[in-house]
């Protein structure tokens, strides 16, 4: 479903990817570990198409297409979808608003008839019981005024509403209690296991991988991939530490 060959990217002139190469196939879940500014967010980055990210050797394809030849939104359209580690707080705009538009942009570019409010309202309600969230969040401005646990139940439900093929999820158990973090890892494993669906997903920690158990773990330092192995690694990760894994 996504091949990376060769990948280097800059920002301001300064490198961060230094020759990342990956492979996930459809029905995988990958998590990329690894200490701070080894690259991992600008891969996210990268690969969501975030301004400002340059990327000056490789490719990237995605089922079968041209990642980096796509703009944001026709990657969105294609069914990429980018959870942030901070998700932004969007005034004035509420949830039903902001997600309704989303989707039905989507569903435009792709030749889909757009969900009618009824219809909508249907399906985020039935995405937000499923995460535990009240329903009466749906009706707030996008993540304002919203804890860090709230954040990222949001952006699962989100991530519900939306169904995409692919998922990178970056940081996403930054800043979750236990409670939390069950939601969300739950919600991971029912929006996107799936035979013709793929995850990425960016941790420090192994603790989100109890629920969402991965497929394949690799270590990212400076800029590479500089091991490989399945979910013992993780917790080999957590016990030793990246500077003795990856030595």
């Amino acid at each position: 479903m996504l091949k990376i060959e060769n990948l280097h990217a800059e920002i301001d002139g300064k490198p961060i990817l230094k020759g990342l190469s990956l492979t996930v196939n459809a029905g995988e879940v990958h998590a990329i570990m690894g200490p701070n500014g080894a690259g991992k967010s600008t891969l996210g980055y990268v690969l969501g198409g975030r301004p400002g990210y340059e990327v000056t050797a490789g490719s990237v394809t995605f089922d079968g297409h041209d990642l980096l030849d796509m703009d944001t939104h026709d990657r969105a359209a294609a069914g990429l979808f980018l959870g942030f580690q901070y998700p932004v707080e969007i005034p004035g705009v509420s949830n039903v608003q902001f997600l309704r538009e989303a989707l039905n942009a989507q569903r435009k570019s792709r030749g889909e008839a757009p969900l009618s409010g009824a219809e909508f309202l249907k399906l985020a309600r039935a995405q937000a019981d499923l995460l535990g969230m009240n329903q009466e969040m749906l009706k707030r401005p996008v993540n304002v005024g919203f804890s860090g646990g709230e954040k990222k139940r949001n952006e699962m439900v989100q991530m519900g509403i939306i169904a995409p093929k692919f998922a990178i999820l970056d940081e996403t158990d930054s800043g979750l209690d236990i409670d939390a973090l069950k939601a969300v890892g739950e919600g991971i494993n029912r929006i996107m296991r799936a035979p013709d669906k793929a995850v990425l997903l960016i941790t420090h920690y192994e603790r989100l991988l109890e629920y969402v158990e991965p497929d394949h773990v690799h270590v990212l330092v400076d800029g590479r991939i500089v091991r490989s192995g399945g979910p013992e690694l993780a917790k080999q990760l957590e016990a030793e530490g990246y500077a003795e894994v990856a030595a």
